[in-house]
């Protein structure tokens, strides 16, 4: 009840007090006028008896002052009381104010503010620190929780694309389609595009190879001139392009249940060891996360080094089989100009008797072969048409006359000066391979023969040159040579005979297998196999043997014993007789790769073990989720607490402190650190712990090689002297003491730093 409801007013009580003190005066004047007056009452012997009478001038004076002194009073009494009754409302306002405060933050409100009035009150501020501490947590709960949620989903989708990339490793059209299909699926996309890049010798363009829109696969015969349009622009730059505002006519592919505008585009190309080899294109109604652009440039990753492989296994078993033509077709070749030379050559020591038959057999060789003669200074005095044309001249008068240097490239004049000395001198005839320049300086490659025409004293009097066209032939072999060199860098190449010995290897069969070039002679195809994959192995040798390739995966072991995986393909290589004369593989060490496989299958067998887990114990949980939910909070709190008191005490402490993780990465930088080294956190978090230390000190200091090392082989607990590099370079002596921290599976490290 409020107390203004019990006040007497000043007026009140003054009135009340005078009406007293005159009822007072009154009655103490009656009792005079009893007792001692008999004359008449008249107002000059009432005043009379008022001043000869002490007693009654005070009551009369009373009259007077008491009501004076009730109203200061009175007066002054109801001013407190109204100062306290202030204080009483605004004392329940602020509780109403606390009280609404703190059934907010009860509900999970934390966007209720203070009346400005009570901010800078004790308990309003330690409400305040309190709010704000709940909503740290409940924003950490939740970050962390997403964290989780983008890291099971990125997890989950590189198992995913892994088991794709693994399955369609052997066909480009499937492994086209099923990634962007999955893709698009994944990250919930409404259509997608797998580009692949086409690089003919009159045109380079992208070609649409797989195309998956709304939920089914869709046919499409696109291509897009190189350099043309986001997929062109994307490519030429090597980086991922992410369209918002896209035009209403970009994409024209509707489902059957309508049409909708995508919000959004992604596009980003398919890079292998700097080699573009296509690009994918996604577009989504929703506009995509970090997380999803990052994983989509991932799967991109992923599939550039299966998508090279795959083109690299067909290139090469395409020029395997142009290589088998092409050996049989310039075998036949050579044994053909063979015979041919044997002819001339017998038809040349019978000219001088069968001159017919000669004539007629220089008209065959007119047609078939290049011909000319020159003299022994190396003029040239007679040219057939097919030499005129093959050499891109009009007629005879352009060439005869002239120096033979003129057919001979500038590079090869010493080497044919000394061939030509010795045939001219009367040497022996040159026959082989020989380029010749044209006259638009066109490289011109024959299989030659020049040989001395001598007189009847045996000296040399003209040179003939024979030969046929071999230029065609000779591309396709240096073409061949280079891409066989390509594949014996970029892959494992091996020859065995058809039992297995080793006879050919290059560098990176050594690299893997950590043999010596001596050993290697010793060994076979069977010392390489794995053991328990060795019965399975022989019976695909046989077949391998006889004819049939073999492609795909398995384990084999190095000489340390060390499990590797390879993928490659075996070849059988036929003699001219069509014979299996050896066999040849290539292939590329993909150890890393089946480990992350393994590594992946057993995550994914945890998770579903922790799903089971998780299912079972889902009604308890419930059950004790009310109880445990208050208790959760506040240990949150003091985690949380303790967590801030260890960071500041590190931040506070003298010595420097620097935490990193297993992989080196640096994790913590307290204020001691930076302002030994120079460095600010955000100048060394997340950066490897290398950076601190130069690379000499690393080499010569064991203790810096193992703290700066991969892998948890570190020297713990034990303080050594060591030099560590501040930001301007300068190297300075320090002692360091390194702890471990074992957590959930996952070593950090703590090193504690005292300048000397």
């Amino acid at each position: 009840m409020n107390i203004q409801s019990y006040r007497v007013t000043t007026l009140q009580a003054t009135l009340l007090s005078f009406i007293l003190s005159l009822f007072i005066f009154i009655v103490g004047l009656i009792l005079v006028f009893i007792t001692d007056v008999t004359e008449t009452i008249t107002f000059l012997s009432i005043v009379h008896i008022i001043v000869s009478h002490p007693a009654l001038f005070i009551l009369a004076m009373l009259v007077i002052l008491v009501p004076l002194g009730v109203f200061f009073i009175y007066r002054g009494y109801n001013k407190a009381l109204s100062l306290k009754q202030n204080i009483i409302e605004k004392e329940n306002a602020k509780s109403l104010e606390t009280t609404n405060f703190i059934s907010k933050l009860i509900q999970e409100d934390f966007t209720t503010e203070f009346d400005s009035e009570y901010e800078d009150d004790k308990l309003s501020k330690s409400l305040l620190e309190l709010r704000n501490t709940l909503k740290y947590n409940k924003e950490s709960a939740e970050k962390r929780r997403k964290e989780d949620e983008i890291r099971n989903w990125t997890a989950e989708g590189h198992a995913k694309f892994g088991e794709i990339l693994r399955r369609d490793n052997d066909n480009l059209d499937n492994l086209a389609y099923n990634v962007i299909k999955s893709l698009t699926d994944y990250i919930e996309g409404v259509q997608g595009g797998f580009y692949l890049l086409t690089d003919e010798k009159k045109e380079k363009y992208f070609n649409l190879i797989a195309f998956y829109a709304y939920g089914r696969k869709k046919y499409a015969d696109k291509r897009l001139k190189w350099g043309k349009g986001i997929i062109g622009t994307s490519a030429i730059e090597n980086k991922t392009i992410y369209l918002t505002d896209l035009p209403e006519s970009y994409i024209n592919v509707t489902s059957g249940l309508g049409k909708s505008n995508p919000r959004c585009l992604i596009v980003t190309p398919i890079f292998a060891n700097e080699e573009l080899l296509g690009v994918l294109e996604i577009a989504s109604l929703n506009l995509l996360e970090k997380h999803q652009i990052s994983f989509i440039e991932n799967v991109a990753e992923s599939t550039a080094s299966i998508l090279s492989t795959v083109k690299m296994n067909m290139q090469t078993a395409q020029l395997l089989e142009e290589s088998k033509a092409q050996a049989q077709t310039m075998t036949s070749q050579e044994e053909e100009m063979r015979q041919n030379m044997e002819e001339l050559q017998s038809t040349q020591e019978e000219a001088a008797r069968q001159a017919d038959r000669f004539l007629k057999l220089e008209t065959t060789v007119n047609h078939t072969l290049l011909r000319a003669e020159y003299d022994k200074d190396g003029t040239l005095i007679y040219a057939n048409t097919k030499f005129i044309r093959k050499l891109e001249y009009s007629a005879n008068s352009d060439v005869e006359g002239k120096s033979i240097h003129m057919f001979i490239s500038k590079k090869d004049e010493e080497w044919f000066k000394r061939i030509w000395t010795g045939i001219a001198e009367g040497g022996r005839h040159f026959e082989g391979y020989m380029k010749h320049v044209t006259r638009t300086e066109k490289d011109l490659w024959t299989m030659a023969t020049y040989t001395a025409i001598r007189d009847e004293e045996g000296g040399v009097e003209r040179i003939l040159f024979l030969a046929l066209d071999t230029t065609e032939q000779k591309k396709l072999s240096l073409n061949l040579e280079g891409v066989v060199d390509a594949v014996d860098k970029s892959s494992i190449k091996i020859e065995f005979d058809i039992n297995g010995n080793i006879k050919e290897y290059n560098e990176s069969f050594l690299y893997l297998f950590e043999y010596s070039e001596k050993e290697i002679t010793k060994l076979s195809i069977f010392d390489l196999v794995d053991t328990l994959e060795l019965d399975l192995f022989n019976k695909k040798w046989e077949n391998i043997v006889r004819g049939m390739n073999f492609q795909g995966q398995f384990k084999v072991n190095s000489k340390s014993k060390d499990e590797k995986w390879i993928r490659g393909a075996f070849s059988a290589v036929y003699n001219m007789y069509g014979e299996v004369e050896k066999v040849i593989y290539i292939g590329n060490d993909i150890t890393n790769e089946k480990i992350m496989e393994i590594e992946s299958k057993q995550q994914h067998e945890i998770l579903k073990k922790q799903e089971k887990l998780l299912r079972e114990s889902e009604k308890e949980l419930s059950r004790k989720l009310k109880g445990v939910k208050l208790e959760v909070k506040e240990q949150l709190q003091k985690i949380e607490h303790e967590k801030l008191m260890y960071e500041r005490a590190l931040e506070n402490t003298t010595d420097a402190v620097i935490t990193t993780s297993r992989d080196n990465k640096i994790l913590f930088f307290n204020k001691s650190a930076s302002d030994l080294l120079g460095y600010s956190k955000s100048e060394v978090l997340g950066k490897n712990i290398g950076i601190l230390f130069s690379n000499k000190t690393i080499d010569e200091d064991q203790f810096l090689s193992r703290y700066t090392g991969p892998g948890d082989n570190k020297v713990i607990g034990k303080r050594e002297k060591i030099k560590i590099k501040t930001k301007a370079g300068k190297e300075i002596s320090v002692l360091i003491l390194l702890s471990k921290a074992h957590v959930e599976e996952e070593n950090t490290y703590a090193a504690f730093i005292q300048k000397i």
